[in-house]
């Protein structure tokens, strides 16, 4: 058995700030380089040490034994300043009842309201583009899952002006994030307009989640959104009480940043790849032409959508939103034939797995066939884009089917082409987002539903 202090050291470290400049300037390719000196490498960011867990094997061990690997380090630091201990940050001890108590809200009887709520978003959204109009894709993005998110949530309790006011906050508080990470105390504190910018997002972040929940628990209401479980919600195992508002208006503002963000990283980069590869827009426009009709995609069309499907299984795996994630060792452990102390920061990284060769065969090529038959199929935990075991995200099948919903709705009515010099550029932040995307909007004739064979038509 190796000691902690025989982990390799990845190169390139500074005096006193260690590899920030690296994590800062392209992370990327830093995390791509990190497989070939180890199992486990350690990163430095400042005087602290970060252990990076390289190999797929030991990333699910990790996440599987998630008492020992336990939500924490750098980056959970700094996101419960945000999202305080909802069900995607609180400790071990206190996950398995608030995930009992959240799981309800998604549950699959609820799916089919929640996916006609998305799609009339998308609807809305697409039927406000004109023909030849240039399109900011990651701001058309961000608006549309802001709406989504709202209606699912909150059955669309927000006016106007507060629901710009929410997606603002949620830009900011998700972009500076990243680089809060790094930022050693006292500078966390210090008044740049960084960091006022960020706190004061963060305040009626807060303030606009806890004045919906105070009016949703006078009213009693059950609306049948994400809130209205929440509130409702009762541990089956004991009988305590629900949700306290705290843990609600944590959970919910977990839910706000992840269900906006991450969506809208998705479908900018699903929409860019698409673009990209005219084979397999070629294919999904028939797809959907076959199964749509020109018409919007619904929760029964699903299992007639699998191509569409792969598409954003592919772009989870190139291009994941969660990017990169990190843990706290709770008690002296073993990985990888080395001894890991109780108190150790631990890191992993989807992207990083994602992009293996020996796990996927050209692995930088977006194909999303790799994920039909005959193929074969990678193991499960080369898969990541929803993490693994107890602490897996409790809304992937919500993620997928609005992302899967969301693009059958564009690809119908639209066809996006890339306008010179605003091609995209792929930034990791707290979520890996395209940025400067710009597309032209096309409008696209559907063959029509009644043409189609019965076998593929819509029920």
């Amino acid at each position: 058995m190796k000691d902690f202090p025989s982990i390799p050291t990845a190169p390139r470290a500074l005096p006193l700030i260690g590899h920030v400049v690296p994590l800062l300037r392209d992370p990327l390719a830093f995390l791509n380089s990190l497989p070939a000196l180890g199992e486990l490498v350690r990163v430095r960011l400042g005087p602290l040490s970060m252990i990076v867990i390289c190999d797929p094997e030991l990333t699910r061990r990790a996440l599987l034994d998630d008492r020992v690997f336990d939500k924490g380090g750098p980056l959970y630091d700094r996101l419960r300043e945000v999202i305080g201990d909802g069900v995607v940050s609180c400790p071990h001890q206190a996950h398995r009842r608030l995930r009992r108590l959240s799981q309800p809200a998604f549950h699959q009887a609820r799916l089919p309201d929640y996916a006609r709520a998305m799609t009339g978003c998308v609807q809305e959204a697409t039927d406000s583009w004109s023909p030849g109009q240039v399109l900011d894709v990651p701001a058309e993005m961000m608006a549309t899952s802001s709406r989504i998110i709202t209606a699912t949530l909150f059955s669309d309790a927000l006016p106007a002006t507060a629901h710009g006011r929410l997606t603002a906050d949620v830009t900011t508080v998700v972009k500076s994030l990243y680089q809060r990470m790094f930022l050693i105390p006292p500078l966390d504190r210090l008044p740049t307009p960084g960091n006022r910018a960020h706190l004061a997002a963060r305040a009626r972040l807060h303030g606009t989640v806890e004045r919906i929940i105070a009016e949703r628990r006078a009213d009693g209401a059950d609306y049948g959104d994400l809130l209205s479980a929440l509130v409702a919600a009762h541990d089956p195992e004991d009988d305590r009480p629900g949700m306290s508002s705290a843990e609600i208006t944590d959970t919910v503002v977990s839910f706000v940043l992840a269900g906006i963000e991450s969506t809208a990283a998705t479908l900018s980069s699903a929409l860019d790849l698409v673009a990209r590869h005219p084979e397999v827009e070629q294919r999904l426009h028939a797809e959907v032409d076959a199964v749509l009709g020109g018409a919007p995609a619904t929760h029964a069309d699903l299992p007639r959508l699998p191509l569409t499907e792969r598409v954003i299984t592919e772009t989870l795996r190139l291009r994941p939103p969660g990017w990169f994630f990190t843990r706290v060792v709770t008690a002296d452990t073993h990985l990888g034939g080395h001894l890991l102390p109780a108190g150790t920061s631990v890191a992993y990284s989807p992207y990083l797995i994602h992009h293996r060769p020996d796990l996927y065969q050209d692995p930088e090529v977006f194909s999303p066939d790799r994920w039909a038959a005959p193929h074969p199929q990678p193991p499960r935990h080369a898969f990541l884009p929803f993490a693994a075991g107890a602490r897996k995200c409790i809304g992937d099948s919500f993620s997928m089917i609005e992302a899967t919903l969301a693009l059958a709705t564009i690809a119908a009515r639209w066809r996006l082409e890339h306008v010179p010099g605003h091609r995209g550029r792929l930034a990791a932040a707290v979520t890996l987002e395209l940025r400067d995307l710009h597309m032209r909007a096309r409008p696209r004739t559907a063959t029509p539903a009644s043409s189609v064979p019965a076998a593929e038509g819509r029920s």
